[in-house]
């Protein structure tokens, strides 16, 4: 069964959505123009990307592998790395660096090689706040700790969680926020706005983001997508509540039996955990038809391991 579709754009925020607009070689001045409007330290614009293998595996068959959103490079050997992260993971920042790490190594040379490296940047659009503070775009690289000089320039971060994002079409200043306010409210806009029909690459997302544009196969892969992103919505809301009433409480109580033996603070603490543990289970089990295991754990925290348990 197919989600019914009533917006006159397509949602960026499916996974059929963000690589539609972001990861289709026939779009690709639209990922050129957000990289150029978003990153601040290119020595030049991109002119040209060439789109590159996805799926990257380690150095050798036992190593785990990684597969991107999109992952390109442009006429500069500069790599990008643009991803969509839908829920916090406990361990984000570290598969952030690890992801980089597959652009890095593939730059090694045979032979008599100097270590010379081309710049790496890894680009995620979140939909969750990493932290409390009102910035809506965090930039991260390496510096030098004592004098806050940076260290190397070649591997950069941007983290951008979309829910801080809340100007309106008034308040807007600049191109970048015209392509965060365009992704934040496009299945609620019922036409281009007149002030983006300006910029190139923006006027190309919306003309491509229209659904009745697409094929018929486009169309019910769309919707096939848009089912399990609502499904998941629907999911993590209920999960929510369950966890309110039954999750925490339910880990308190165990905590407090532990902490009859160890100490009843070490006994509540521990007892949390148990329920937030339960939680991710039942998020899980809601999760085993909509997703496949490696997605799952990522959504929830929970290791393969653990979801394939639940499947058997």
């Amino acid at each position: 069964m197919c989600a019914v579709v009533t917006e006159k754009y397509i949602d960026p925020f499916t996974d059929f959505g963000f690589k539609w607009l972001f990861g289709n070689e026939k779009h690709k001045n639209v990922l050129i123009g957000f990289l150029n409007d978003l990153l601040e330290d290119l020595e030049s614009k991109i002119v040209d990307i060439e789109y590159r293998n996805l799926e990257k595996l380690g150095l050798n068959i036992l190593d785990r592998k990684a597969i991107f959103d999109v992952y390109c490079t442009d006429e500069n050997g500069n790599h990008f790395i643009v991803e969509l992260q839908r829920s916090k993971q406990k361990y984000f920042k570290d598969r952030s660096v690890y992801y980089t790490s597959f652009p890095i190594q593939e730059q090694a040379q045979r032979g008599d090689w100097d270590y010379k490296l081309n710049p790496v940047y890894f680009v995620s659009l979140l939909e969750f706040n990493m932290d409390d503070d009102e910035n809506y775009i965090k930039k991260v690289s390496l510096h030098d700790e004592y004098t806050n000089k940076k260290f190397f320039d070649k591997l950069t971060y941007y983290y951008i969680e979309m829910p801080k994002f809340k100007k309106t079409e008034q308040e807007l200043s600049n191109h970048l926020e015209w392509w965060l306010y365009a992704l934040n409210n496009m299945t609620e806009l019922l036409e281009i706005p007149q002030t983006f029909k300006k910029e190139k690459s923006i006027k190309e997302l919306f003309d491509i983001a229209e659904f009745l544009k697409l094929t018929p196969d486009e169309k019910f892969s769309y919707q096939q997508d848009l089912k399990a992103r609502l499904d998941y919505i629907n999911v993590m809301k209920y999960a929510k509540e369950m966890a309110r009433y039954e999750g925490i409480e339910e880990g308190l109580k165990e905590g407090i039996e532990v902490g009859k033996k160890e100490g009843i603070e070490v006994g509540k603490k521990e007892g949390i955990e148990q329920g937030k543990k339960q939680r991710d289970l039942e998020i899980a089990k809601n999760l085993l038809d909509v997703l496949d295991d490696e997605t799952i754990a990522l959504k929830t925290g929970l290791s393969v391991e653990d979801i394939q348990n639940l499947r058997d």
